[in-house]
C-alpha cells in the first residue's frame, strides 16, 4: 500500500476556500465588509508568505463561523461548494488524483481549512478521508476556535502519524508516501515523505523544491 496525500487550497483549489468564504459571506453581508475585508486580505497574503502564526491563521478564519449552529451555515455552505468552490477545481486537478486511484494507494487529502468547510470539497473530488482544522462546538453552535491540533504546519505531520495509527495502519507509509502541495506552510510535511512534489509552489517553497531536486508540477487552470 501506498499513501498519497494532497493539500487542498492552491494545490487542487485554484484559490483559497478560507478567503473565498469570507469573500463569500461578505457578498452575502453575513460579514461587516468593513470588518472583515482588509483583514481578510492580509491573513490571505501573511499565509503565502508563512509569516502568520498557526493559531491566529486559524481562528481568523474560524471566527466566522462563530456563533452559528450547522443548521444556520448549512444552506450557505453548499452555495458556497457550488457558487465558489467546484468552478475552481481545475480539470488538470482532477486528472492528477484520478491517476492515483489505483489499487494499492491510498488517497488522503489534507488540509489547514477548517473540516466544515472542506469536507463537501473532499466527498466532490472523491476523497474517503480527510484530514483537516476541526472547528470547536459548544452546544450545537461554534464558538470560533479549533479544537486539538491544528492541522498546520508541523501540525499536519502529527495529525497523519495520528490518523495512520487510528486506522491501525503502519507509521512507516509517511516515511514512503508521496504528498502534493503549494505551500512552504507544508514544508514539514514535504520533508517527512519520500516523494514532495511542489504544485504551483509560492516563491519559496519553489526555491526550496529546486535546491533539493524535487518535482515541480505545474497545472492547466
Amino acid at each position: 500500500m501506498k499513501l498519497v496525500v494532497f493539500d487542498l487550497d492552491n494545490t487542487l483549489l485554484s484559490g483559497d476556500s478560507d478567503a473565498l468564504w469570507c469573500e463569500f459571506l461578505l457578498a452575502r453581508g453575513v460579514l461587516d465588509r468593513a470588518v472583515f475585508a482588509e483583514r481578510n486580505a492580509q491573513v490571505e497574503l501573511a499565509y503565502r508568505a508563512g509569516s502568520i502564526g498557526a493559531q491566529a491563521f486559524s481562528e481568523f478564519y474560524l471566527s466566522t463561523l462563530a456563533g452559528r449552529s450547522r443548521a444556520q451555515l448549512d444552506v450557505l455552505r453548499e452555495a458556497f461548494l457550488r457558487e465558489c468552490i467546484v468552478p475552481r477545481i481545475p480539470a488538470s486537478a482532477r486528472l492528477l488524483v484520478d491517476a492515483h486511484r489505483t489499487p494499492g494507494e491510498l488517497l488522503v487529502m489534507s488540509t489547514a481549512t477548517s473540516r466544515y468547510l472542506t469536507e463537501f470539497t473532499a466527498v466532490h473530488l472523491g476523497f474517503e478521508h480527510l484530514i483537516a482544522t476541526e472547528p470547536d462546538e459548544a452546544g450545537g453552535v461554534f464558538s470560533g476556535l479549533a479544537r486539538g491540533v491544528l492541522n498546520m504546519r508541523e501540525g499536519k505531520v502529527q495529525r497523519l502519524r495520528e490518523w495512520l495509527a487510528q486506522h491501525a495502519l503502519p507509521e512507516g507509509l509517511l516515511s514512503q508516501a508521496s504528498f502534493y502541495s503549494d505551500s512552504i506552510n507544508d514544508l514539514p510535511l514535504m520533508q517527512a515523505v519520500r516523494e514532495p512534489i511542489a504544485v504551483d509552489p509560492d516563491e519559496r517553497l519553489f526555491a526550496h523544491a529546486q535546491s533539493q531536486g524535487w518535482k515541480v508540477l505545474r497545472l492547466q487552470r
